[in-house]
């Protein structure tokens, strides 16, 4: 947990950034707006954790997951912000599940490859057996 006000805060070059890419080129905001654009983040950041850590708790989970943040935004009525997040979250879930995909496919090909160097093996080995066998 944060132990000033200020520790929850968000970074200013982060912040600044943010604002810059919202507002038209050429307008100005003065450190005091920045200032107070940055406690209003943090205290949606915080408000919005705690709205979600409740969904969570309802699941009986202690783990918040994007589910609960989508619950919360909805129960905030930033209802207009959901669509954007979910595209974004279904491409994501796209991408891990592409990669997720890939790494089955080399772990499948991996585990042919030691059966089939496996088999090899065993059938060396009672080839072997068979040419004892066979001297004797």
């Amino acid at each position: 947990m944060a132990e000033r006000p200020e520790d929850l805060n968000l970074p200013n070059a982060v912040i600044t950034r943010i604002i810059k890419e919202a507002l038209p080129d050429g307008v100005n905001v003065s450190k005091e707006a920045r200032r107070a654009i940055s406690q209003a983040a943090s205290v949606f950041v915080l408000y919005a954790t705690s709205c979600g850590i409740n969904f969570a708790k309802i699941a009986k989970r202690k783990t918040l997951n994007a589910g609960d943040v989508m619950a919360a935004m909805e129960e905030m009525e930033f209802d207009r912000f959901l669509q954007p997040l979910r595209k974004k979250e279904a491409s994501e879930q796209k991408l891990k599940d592409k990669e997720r995909k890939s790494e089955t496919e080399e772990n499948d090909k991996s585990r042919e490859e030691e059966e089939e160097l496996h088999m090899e093996e065993e059938q060396d080995g009672e080839n072997e057996c068979e040419e004892e066998e066979i001297e004797n």
